[in-house]
């Protein structure tokens, strides 16, 4: 079981923080969201869990009954597949062994495409291929930083159904940044709205799944878009 902390957690850019003494915890297993203005922090603060930023101040732990350095990975809003090497050979640097490579293909109903190349694949398989390459590794941790923004609409609803039922099954914790907040409330059990460098709002999302539009799930965006819009 492995929980995220953040406390007291800023993050400096010389004299620009864009962090705010964040204090932050995140349950194992759990799906958060992270919404926001664009330029207020929130992939900064994935990537400081994600550790691909250091902390200018405060403390990141990652609390367990085993071990304190879980495996994370990170998707991002380009696929970064490697051009010059096959799908399962892209898969196979992330996984455990060739055979979960090919588990994880099949996940993400992508089997058939194993000894195409990247160029051959459409944006929206190519994000298949990014996901399946991720859960490929087994991880403790999946952060999303807007993986899913530059797909059209038909697309995205369906890596949108994809990664809730990827997460149902395995039961990794996941964080994902959006600017879409329906996304967020489609995907989260809890949303957190930074604006400035801090959080705004911390929202529980209680709907049950799979969720549908209704008047409980459109309040829960209209509260949530208004802090954006509002502050």
């Amino acid at each position: 079981m492995i929980n995220i902390e953040l406390k007291n957690v800023s993050k400096r850019y010389g004299d620009n923080e864009v962090l705010h003494n964040i204090d932050l915890s995140i349950e194992q297993g759990s799906f958060t969201a992270i919404v926001g203005r664009s330029g207020c922090g929130k992939s900064t603060l994935l990537r400081i869990i994600a550790k691909l930023e250091q902390i200018t101040t405060g403390e990141l732990n990652f609390s367990s009954n085993e071990a304190s350095n879980p495996k994370i990975r990170i998707m991002f809003q380009d696929d970064r597949l490697l051009p010059w090497k096959s799908i399962i050979k892209n898969i196979e640097l992330g996984a455990v062994n060739p055979a979960v490579a090919k588990e994880s293909l099949e996940k993400v109903g992508l089997i058939d495409k194993q000894h195409d190349w990247p160029d051959q694949l459409s944006g929206g398989q190519k994000q298949r291929i990014a996901l399946a390459r991720a859960l490929a590794s087994n991880p403790d941790i999946l952060l999303f930083d807007e993986p899913l923004g530059a797909l059209d609409a038909l697309t995205r609803i369906e890596m949108q159904n994809l990664i809730e039922g990827l997460w149902q099954q395995q039961k990794f914790t996941s964080l994902l940044v959006t600017h879409d907040v329906t996304e967020a409330v489609r995907l989260a059990d809890r949303v957190i709205v930074i604006d400035r460098g801090a959080i705004q709002l911390d929202e529980r999302i209680d709907l049950p799944r799979p969720r549908e539009r209704n008047d409980k799930f459109t309040y829960y965006e209209t509260k949530i878009l208004n802090q954006i819009l509002e502050g």
